[in-house]
C-alpha cells in the first residue's frame, strides 16, 4: 500500500482551545478519503495544517514519507498540494484564464528579472501557460468561457474554476473543501462525478471535506469522523454509515435509537408496498 499523506498524532492549539485533537490520518495512493463531522469539528483546521497555513503544535504531517508540517505554504504547494476553499476564493476581477494562470505559478522556473526583462524563457513558458490554462479550462467544462472575469460565471462554474486553478499547480493531492456547497442536486451529481474523474483519469490523490452524505457514501474509498476535534471513527462508507458514535454525534444523545426507529418505519413502508 502507497501512502500519499499521513498525519501523527496532531494536534492544534489556540489559546486555551484545541481544535485537532491527537488526530491520525493515513490516507491511500490515488484514493478519495472524506473527512466528515458535525460544524466546528475541526476539519478545516486539519485541512489548514496540511497545507501549511496552520502549523501543529504537536505531531507530524508526512507527504510521500517526507515530514512537511512547519514548512511555508509556498513550498508545499510547489510539491504538488493543492486545496480549494469552502468560501470561493477566486479573484473575482480578474479573467477564468488570469486565475488559472495564477494557480500554476508554484510550478513556473522564470525569475522575476526575466519577467522585467521580457527575456525568450519568460514568454516560452508564458505561451506554456495560457496554453495549459485554456486545457483545464476545457478540462473541467468552461471550455469559451476564458475571458469572463471570475464574478460574472455562475455559481456552479466558479467552483469548477476554483478547481482548475488548483490543477494548475500539478497536484499530487487535492484537499477540497466542501466542493458541492450550495450546488442544486444536478449540479452535485456533475460535480461528484468531475472528482472522481480527477482520481481516475488523472491519479490525484483526494481528500474532502463534504456535509452532503450522498456524496460522500457515493464517492469515499474511506471516511474519517471527526467531532471536538477528535477522529472518533474512521472506515469505508457501509461502516461509518452504522457507527454508533458518529450517529450520535450528528444528531446527539439517542440518536442511534432515532435511527433505529427510522430504519424500522423505513422497512415496514417498503413492506407495505411489496
Amino acid at each position: 500500500m502507497a501512502i500519499c499523506i499521513e498525519t501523527r498524532n496532531v494536534s492544534k492549539i489556540f489559546g486555551g482551545l484545541t481544535a485537532v485533537n491527537d488526530v491520525n490520518l493515513v490516507v491511500e495512493d490515488k484514493s478519495i478519503t472524506s473527512i466528515i463531522g458535525p460544524n466546528g469539528a475541526g476539519k478545516t483546521t486539519l485541512f489548514n495544517c496540511i497545507s501549511g497555513y496552520y502549523t501543529p503544535e504537536i505531531g507530524q504531517i508526512l507527504y510521500n514519507g517526507n515530514e512537511i508540517h512547519g514548512l511555508p505554504t509556498f513550498t508545499i504547494a510547489s510539491i504538488g498540494i493543492s486545496r480549494t476553499y469552502q468560501n470561493i476564493r477566486l479573484f473575482s476581477e480578474m479573467t477564468a484564464i488570469e486565475n488559472i494562470m495564477v494557480g500554476q505559478h508554484p510550478q513556473q522556473k522564470n525569475i522575476w528579472i526575466d519577467s522585467m526583462l521580457a527575456t525568450k524563457r519568460h514568454r516560452t513558458e508564458y505561451s506554456a501557460t495560457v496554453e495549459e490554462a485554456r486545457k483545464l479550462l476545457k478540462f473541467v467544462g468552461l471550455e469559451g468561457l476564458g475571458d469572463h472575469l471570475a464574478k460574472n460565471l455562475p455559481y456552479g462554474a466558479q467552483r469548477r474554476l476554483e478547481i482548475a486553478r488548483a490543477l494548475g499547480n500539478k497536484p499530487k493531492l487535492l484537499l477540497l473543501d466542501e466542493p458541492t456547497a450550495g450546488m442544486n442536486p444536478q449540479e452535485t451529481g456533475h460535480m461528484t462525478s468531475f472528482i472522481r474523474s480527477l482520481r481516475d483519469d488523472l491519479g490525484i490523490t483526494i481528500i474532502l471535506i463534504e456535509h452532503d452524505m450522498r456524496v460522500v457514501m457515493d464517492i469515499s474509498d474511506q471516511i474519517a469522523v471527526l467531532d471536538y476535534g477528535e477522529k472518533i471513527a474512521e472506515g469505508k462508507p457501509k461502516d461509518i454509515q452504522s457507527n454508533q458514535r458518529v450517529i450520535e454525534a450528528y444528531l446527539g444523545p439517542g440518536g442511534s435509537v432515532l435511527t433505529q426507529k427510522y430504519q424500522q418505519r423505513k422497512k415496514l413502508r417498503h413492506d407495505a408496498k411489496s
